[in-house]
């Protein structure tokens, strides 16, 4: 077990088909004592009870700081200690440039950007009072390639804003014993794709994916999981792409 006796907070992990709740339950499968963090606190409750008693279900709006500072007291309290922040919260919206109204722009960036950067202000003090910690944040090809499927402009933005956070976070903590690195997932069969996708679109879309399918909610989780052990003690600043081979970088 890659994660005995280890702790994990991960945000937006309650939705059913949801890449969150596949890594919270690989990480319990592990051995790790899960808090599932989600702005629908009666599902975060229900999901955590799901995978058992030992784990916790927390109320969290990752993109209000007071919110976060809460959810991490209360999970600090819970368990005695954190060793895994994964920051997997996000929404998307599929608008054109010209179409992107302030008040999309602000929620795409505060939930995709900011709430990276809130949830890390509130775990990292107790992470660098232990002088450990694994942080992981979820950015998207999207950010990588200008542009994914679903999400406009102001997403590819917001995800490439974490890519940056990420890496400053990496070089500023990484004398503290904290890691932090990030997961850009091309097309993954998620709650927020499964109804948009139809059979053309999806054929035609597995074309351009050398490894000739979509991607499961479990491929991701499965890096996820890679970036919160051990396995990966050396591994800082890094970008672990998901996606098939959709983008190969030269």
């Amino acid at each position: 077990m890659l994660l005995k006796d280890k702790t994990a907070a991960i945000s937006g992990a309650a939705s059913a088909r949801g890449i969150g709740l596949a890594t919270a339950r690989l990480f319990a499968e592990h051995g790790a004592r899960i808090a599932i963090l989600d702005i629908d606190e009666a599902a975060a409750r229900k999901a955590a009870a799901d995978l058992g008693p030992q784990h916790l279900g927390v109320a969290c709006d990752v993109a209000n700081k007071p919110s976060c500072q809460k959810a991490a007291d209360e999970v600090i309290a819970a368990f005695g200690q954190v060793d895994i922040l994964i920051n997997n919260a996000g929404v998307t919206q599929p608008v054109k440039t010209l179409d992107i109204d302030e008040a999309s722009w602000d929620r795409i960036q505060d939930i995709n950007c900011k709430g990276v950067l809130f949830l890390s202000q509130v775990f990292i003090p107790h992470m660098r009072a232990r002088k450990r910690g694994a942080i992981a944040c979820m950015s998207s090809v999207s950010a990588q390639r200008g542009g994914g499927i679903f999400g406009g402009p102001h997403y590819s933005s917001a995800k490439a804003g974490v890519l940056g956070l990420a890496k400053a976070m990496a070089r500023e903590f990484g004398p503290d014993g904290i890691r932090v690195n990030c997961v850009t997932p091309g097309l993954i069969q998620t709650d927020i794709t499964g109804g948009k996708l139809n059979d053309e679109m999806r054929k035609d879309i597995v074309k351009g994916i050398p490894l000739d399918r979509l991607g499961e909610a479990s491929d991701v989780a499965g890096v996820y999981l890679f970036l919160a052990s051990d396995l990966s003690a050396y591994v800082t600043g890094a970008v672990i792409d998901v996606n098939g081979g959709m983008l190969i970088h030269g």
